[in-house]
C-alpha cells in the first residue's frame, strides 16, 4: 500500500470502527466486510468496475445496494455510499482489511496466514489455531488460507512478522543449507 493510500485507508477504517463501537456493531460490520471482500476476491470484474472513474457514482451505488441486499446494516450501507460519493470506493478492499485488523485488535485476536499444499479441514485449522494461541497471548485466531502446491507438503504459518515453516520444501532447504555449511 502506498503512503497516499495509507493516509486514506486508515482514517476511514478508524472512523468505521468508531461508528461500529458506538452502535455495538463491530462484529456485524466485520461479517459484512468479510462477505464483501469474498465477493471482490471472486470477481476481478467487480474490482475493476468499482475502480473505474468513468462509471457514474449512481451505477456503483446501485451495484453495491444489490450486492449488500437487505441483510446489510444501514450504517454499513451508508458508509459504502459515502466512499462512492467521496471517490474512495477504489480503496474498499484496503479499508475492509484494515477494519478487520482493528477488529482483531479489539477482540485480542491474531491473524494466522496459513499456506499449504491442499485446503485444510476443520480439525487441521483447529490444530493451527491452538498452536498459534499457545505461541501468542491471543484470545482467538483468525485463519486465512492460501494453497501452494510447490510446498510439496506441510504448512507455512505467518503471524505478523513471525514465520513458522514446517513445509517439506522448507525442511529440504534447511538440510541443503546445513550440508553447505
Amino acid at each position: 500500500m502506498t503512503v497516499i493510500a495509507g493516509e486514506i485507508v486508515e482514517p476511514y477504517a478508524a472512523a468505521l470502527m468508531s461508528l461500529a463501537k458506538s452502535k455495538d456493531l463491530a462484529e456485524r460490520f466485520g461479517e459484512d466486510i468479510r462477505s464483501l471482500l469474498n465477493i471482490m476476491d471472486e470477481s476481478p470484474e467487480l474490482k475493476q468496475f468499482m475502480g473505474n472513474p468513468i462509471i457514474k457514482p449512481e451505477d456503483k451505488k446501485a451495484v453495491l445496494q444489490r450486492m449488500m441486499g437487505d441483510e446489510a446494516d444501514p450504517y454499513m450501507r451508508n458508509f459504502l455510499m459515502l466512499l462512492v460519493d467521496r471517490g474512495r470506493i477504489i480503496f474498499l478492499e484496503e479499508i475492509g482489511k484494515k477494519y478487520l485488523a482493528l477488529l482483531r485488535e479489539l477482540n485480542q485476536t491474531v491473524l494466522a496466514e496459513v499456506t499449504s499444499t491442499v485446503e485444510l479441514n476443520e480439525d487441521q485449522k483447529n490444530t493451527v489455531r491452538e498452536r498459534v494461541k499457545s505461541m501468542t497471548d491471543a484470545r482467538d485466531v483468525d485463519i486465512e488460507t492460501k494453497i501452494d502446491p510447490s510446498l510439496l507438503g506441510g504448512v507455512i504459518i505467518k503471524i505478523g512478522s513471525q514465520i513458522i515453516d514446517s513445509s517439506l520444501q522448507g525442511q529440504l532447504r534447511r538440510i541443503g543449507n546445513s550440508l553447505k555449511a
